[in-house]
């Protein structure tokens, strides 16, 4: 039997939000998708060489398109103050210029990144596990800190943080998941 993923187990395989595993089938995937957008502690916007350019088979940038899911989901965290943490995947990948990306979600540009490197994938997977957990731990530490008295601050109704991970690669590209510590190859 396999060991857990390093990352799960470092922020609790619950926590970590995947579309492809934690929707169970036959659940309203747009409502969950918007909730878990709207009410994660942190955002991961996987941005690979070839993110900002995916196209549909009608030519149309997907990012374009107001109904693009991934366009959808970060603008929903960013719109409820959400961190989004945007993560360069690859050595040469750049982080999207504000023009370039459709004005909701022209914010990301301006964030900073957690680039993890093809050629040091290991220690980039490392780097990024690190940078989530103290991330996590810095928002739970805020939390807390709410909570003491006199502080005049309610307990939020949900204190268990989640992630939300969010990646689209098209065109043959390559995309990293760092809960599974592996490179997935496009055909």
């Amino acid at each position: 039997m396999d060991s857990p993923p390093r990352e799960s187990a470092r922020l609790g395989a619950n926590e970590i939000f995947k579309s492809g595993q934690s929707i169970p089938p036959g659940a309203d995937f747009a409502e969950i998708l918007r909730r878990q957008a709207a009410d994660c502690e942190l955002m991961c916007v996987l941005i690979g060489p070839g993110w900002l350019d995916a196209r549909g088979e009608d030519g149309v940038r997907l990012l374009d398109r107001a109904h693009d899911w991934v366009r959808l989901e970060i603008a929903t965290a960013l719109r409820a103050g959400n961190r989004v943490v945007p993560v360069l995947l690859g050595d040469a990948t750049l982080l999207p210029d504000a023009s370039a990306l459709p004005a909701e979600i022209a914010e990301l540009a301006r964030l900073q990144f957690v680039r993890v490197p093809e050629t040091h994938l290991p220690d980039g997977l490392a780097h990024l596990g690190e940078a989530l957990t103290a991330l996590l731990s810095d928002a739970d530490a805020d939390a807390d800190t709410a909570l003491e008295p006199g502080n005049g601050t309610a307990p939020a109704a949900d204190p268990e943080p989640s992630v939300t991970m969010t990646a689209h690669v098209s065109g043959g590209g390559s995309a990293y998941q760092a809960a599974r510590d592996q490179t997935i190859r496009l055909a």
